[in-house]
């Protein structure tokens, strides 16, 4: 097929299974989400997880609708796991990276430093961990996707340590972005803002309020529109974006 935007690039994914869920129709994650799509548009995709049997759930997905796919099991909250990810997925070579993972611990400056700690290990240091071993490993007009959240550009979300590491996040991307351009690599942050996924709806449980967020378009988004996003960002499209951040957030960031 021609015109396909990914076509015969090679994508790692991190994070690219989905919260477990309870709902009998539960709505797709953002990382399963983006690993599909890019497999539509082309991509080989490499589905890295903690997870197996979710990395695997979004692997047999790509593969039953005709698009290639493989797993990897690693854990980013250790440099270990990250290393090894790194290590497996480019074997084949790497035309882009999105790194979507992510966890919130702790509420208010009451929060233990074990959960800042903790929620930094993966919110920020895995992102600099797997930049730092996947960079040197990519070619020109390679691409780097963080996905990060609105709540790193104003606080709301009542978790110090899960603002403070997306606000982090967006710097780190600047100096990927930078370090990168000499080798042609793009790096940029993509900010959901409420999106309607599993781990979306485990968080309304806990806080119901998070339903009521008065977000302009008046609806939360969907995996398929961060996807969406995502893939541009990817893609050769958007050829002169790097260090920048895109909200998709419904306008949430503007109020």
């Amino acid at each position: 097929m021609s015109g396909l935007r990914l076509e015969g690039r090679r994508i790692l994914v991190v994070g690219a299974g989905t919260q477990r869920s309870e709902d009998p129709d539960p709505p797709v994650g953002n990382g399963r989400a983006i690993a599909v799509l890019a497999a539509r548009e082309g991509a080989a995709v490499v589905c890295a997880d903690r997870d197996r049997e979710s990395a695997a759930e979004t692997a047999t997905w790509i593969e039953q609708e005709g698009g290639r796919a493989s797993v990897v099991v690693g854990d980013v909250a250790t440099e270990a796991g990250c290393i090894g990810i790194v290590a497996a997925a480019v074997e084949g070579g790497l035309d882009g990276v999105v790194v979507n993972v992510g966890i919130g611990r702790g509420v208010g400056l009451a929060s233990k430093v074990e959960d800042w700690d903790a929620t930094f290990a993966v919110n920020l240091r895995g992102h600099f961990l797997i930049a730092r071993e996947v960079l040197p490993k990519l070619g020109a007009d390679a691409a780097l996707v963080f996905i990060g959240s609105v709540a790193g550009l104003q606080p709301g979300s009542g978790l110090p340590a899960y603002d403070a590491s997306k606000a982090g996040l967006i710097g780190l991307c600047r100096h990927v972005a930078l370090e990168g351009a000499r080798q042609g690599i793009r790096a940029n942050v993509l900010a959901p803002g409420l999106i309607d996924t599993p781990l979306g709806r485990w968080a309304s449980r806990g806080r119901p309020s998070r339903e009521r967020t008065p977000v302009p378009l008046r609806r939360q988004g969907t995996g398929w529109e961060v996807a969406a996003a995502t893939v541009f960002l990817l893609s050769k499209d958007a050829s002169y974006i790097t260090g920048q951040v895109l909200p998709v957030d419904g306008g949430l960031s503007l109020i």
